[in-house]
Order: C-alpha cells, then structure tokens, then sequence
C-alpha cells in the first residue's frame, strides 16, 4: 500500500518465500526487488546472489531487522544496491527504493546513513602500496562499477567499453589483486572505498 501509494512506483508481484520470489521476479521483470533477509530461503545472503542471477537488471534492496553493520558489508558485497532496517521510517524505504532505482546506494541501518561509516576503507600497510597504486584508472572505474553491482552489459553502457573489454578489464583485476571470485572483487572495492567513487 505504501509503494502504490507512490504516483512513480507500482508494486508488480509480492512472494512469501524466496523460490516465489525468483519465479515472480522472472515474470515480472521488475527494477527494484526489496528483499527481506528473514523470508524462508534467504539465509546466508542466498537470495540475493539467486534474484541477481535470475533478474540481472534488477536493482536489490535490502529490508530487513538486522542493523549490524556485518549485515551491511555482506549483502553489499553479494550484490545488493541498498539496505533498510525495518525499524527506519516508512519515508526511507521509499527513499531507498527510489535512490537504487536510479543507479545509486542507499544505506539506513540504525541510523548510519553514510557509506563511509557502515563500509569502511581498508586498513593498509603503510610499507606496502595501497592496492589501489597498482591498477590503471580505467581499472578503477570498472571495479567500482562492478562494486555497485552493475553487470558487464551494464558497465559497457555506462563507461563507453565493449563487453569483452569489460570481461577483460575484471579478469585483469582478479589476477592483479589476487583474488578468486566476484564477492572478492567487490569486497576489495567496498574496504577501498571504491564502492562511493563517481
């Protein structure tokens, strides 16, 4: 009722679990999907990597009860655009769902509302170059693309690059930074900051 509420937003499906969930938001195709970390099937942060691969375009954002900011980091780094703690006036919600829409973060979890506090830089050593030294600004422009959850379709779109050029640009990353999967690449991103870049 509150999102039909909005004159810009129009609710196309509802689920009680995530497997309703998935097979609603294939159908529908929507381009927000508010995710509940305590529905049936969502444990461990599943649903989002599993609603990311099913609806792609789609823009995540989390609801939930949990304000720890581990909660935050996780289901960022799986994949999420946003996260509202269900204790957050029904304003921020609406607020979010707008903001991840657009292509932007929105975090509200207990009252931090800036990236920085929940998602903080890396702690480096300082005898040793800051991993972002090693990497071309190109480089660095797609691994924040890649921490804000963008696809490679999406990346190509927005950085002007073919999407080989983009698949390449990320096999390069995660061979010069050492890394082994994509929640890697965009947990780097989020401890170096790269996740509020641009």
């Amino acid at each position: 009722m509150l999102i039909d509420a909005q004159a810009d937003l129009h609710v196309v499906g509802e689920a009680g679990t995530l497997s309703e969930a998935i097979q609603g938001a294939a159908q529908a195709d929507p381009d927000v999907v508010t995710l509940d970390l305590s529905m049936p099937g969502t444990a461990g942060g599943a649903g989002i990597e599993r609603l990311r691969s099913t609806v792609p375009k789609a823009r995540i954002l989390v609801l939930t009860m949990y304000d720890d900011p581990a909660y935050v980091r996780s289901s960022m780094a799986m994949g999420a655009s946003g996260y509202v703690v269900k204790s957050a006036a029904d304003t921020e919600l609406i607020k979010g769902i707008r903001a991840v829409a657009s292509g932007r973060l929105f975090i509200d979890a207990g009252g931090h509302t800036a990236v920085e506090e929940i998602l903080p830089r890396r702690a480096i050593d300082t005898k040793a170059p800051p991993p972002t030294e090693l990497l071309s600004e190109r480089e660095r422009e797609v691994l924040s693309e890649v921490a804000k959850g963008y696809t490679n379709q999406q990346i190509a779109d927005t950085i002007g690059l073919s999407v080989k050029t983009v698949e390449s640009y990320r096999a390069r990353l995660m061979k010069k930074l050492n890394l082994k999967s994509r929640a890697d690449l965009v947990r780097l991103a989020i401890e170096m900051g790269e996740l509020g870049r641009g």
